[in-house]
């Protein structure tokens, strides 16, 4: 079974049986031909549709398909997509990062971030003194800093929460 949503608007499920295709439970009766390059023509209901594929993202499962004309962007997902989605393992990579721990302990040199401050990545938080060297600890995403839990001159140990984000 595949979930199918057309222009982020429209949601089809869409499932085949043996040699029969369903969508949204209802046999549906195609008669396709490949014309090549991308282009199918497809007959459905005694009506006529000329369709082409115009852009393909396998990673993304994406794709924009133009049909006799109109352009429709098409987003899919199959059991394995839906799966990960009910057990909350869909946005592992999105995740937002809410702290900045401390990768050691150490001596805060200065405190560079504000609350309240919006921060992009890559902007310096502060700076930790450790081993007698000095490391700037940077934003690793953008978001607004909720609090700032350590000021100049303290010490810090290992994984200690210096910064939480909003």
């Amino acid at each position: 079974m595949h979930k199918v949503k057309v222009n982020d608007q429209f949601l089809f499920e869409i499932e085949q049986k043996d040699s029969a295709l369903f969508v949204n439970g209802e046999a549906v009766q195609l008669d396709l031909s490949t014309l090549g390059n991308s282009n199918t023509h497809v007959l459905y209901q005694n009506r006529s549709f000329n369709t082409e594929l115009v852009e393909i993202s396998r990673a993304e499962k994406t794709c924009k398909i133009k049909v006799n004309g109109n352009i429709y962007q098409i987003s899919i997902e199959d059991q394995f997509d839906v799966l990960l989605k009910q057990l909350g393992l869909d946005n592992l990579t999105s995740n937002k990062v809410s702290e900045i721990k401390a990768p050691m302990p150490g001596l805060v040199l200065k405190v560079l971030a504000e609350e309240n401050a919006e921060v992009k990545k890559g902007d310096n938080l502060l700076i930790l003194e450790a081993m007698k060297m000095e490391n700037i600890l940077k934003s690793s995403t953008d978001g607004v800093i909720k609090k700032v839990l350590v000021k100049q001159g303290d010490k810090v140990e290992k994984n200690q929460i210096l910064v939480q984000f909003k």
